[in-house]
């Protein structure tokens, strides 16, 4: 349990530092990737409703408190995303390779979408729908091309974290 707990935390504190440090540079037409929701969905895929949850809630509480903003619009916005992305596990009958990818550019473009709407309802957000449909958008392809570099490292840390059943007789 204490392999869990660790792996879960050097999860969120990598990602959280990779996006505010190299991935602040790194700009796709404007807009950088979002790992924090990236991680959240590929947690929830691999570990189901409750774990993504935890996950989704925890990184965005996180990084909430290191940003200037609202606190839990985040952690609000990545519960839920990792919840409704776990729920989706349980659908899927045959997983494809691109699989991932595709739940990680719709999550992302939702998760956004759903961060700039409850933003705007608080009155935090001052763009135009446009401008926040391109984000969205643009997020959900950076997220879609890592897609392949982080799942198969997120899949191995979690394989190797699960706890292990004992039998006795």
């Amino acid at each position: 349990m204490i392999r869990r707990i660790v792996a879960v935390i050097v999860v969120i504190v990598t990602a959280l530092l990779l996006q505010s440090t190299v991935f602040a540079q790194l700009r796709l037409l404007g807009v950088r990737p979002e790992l924090l929701y990236l991680v959240t969905i590929l947690v929830a895929f691999l570990e189901g409703p409750g774990e993504g949850a935890v996950i989704g809630f925890v990184s965005g509480f996180a990084q909430d408190l290191l940003l200037n903003e609202p606190k839990g619009i985040l952690a609000l916005t990545l519960t839920l995303l990792g919840y409704t992305m776990g729920m989706l596990r349980q659908f899927i009958v045959s997983p494809s390779p691109f699989l991932p990818v595709i739940l990680v550019a719709l999550g992302t473009t939702g998760g956004v979408l759903f961060y700039v709407t409850v933003s705007f309802l608080l009155g935090n957000f001052d763009g135009s729908i446009g401008f926040a449909v391109r984000v969205a958008l643009l997020a959900a392809l950076y997220n879609a091309i890592l897609t392949p570099i982080v799942f198969p490292v997120l899949r191995r840390v979690f394989e190797g974290s699960r706890p292990t059943r004992v039998v006795r007789f």
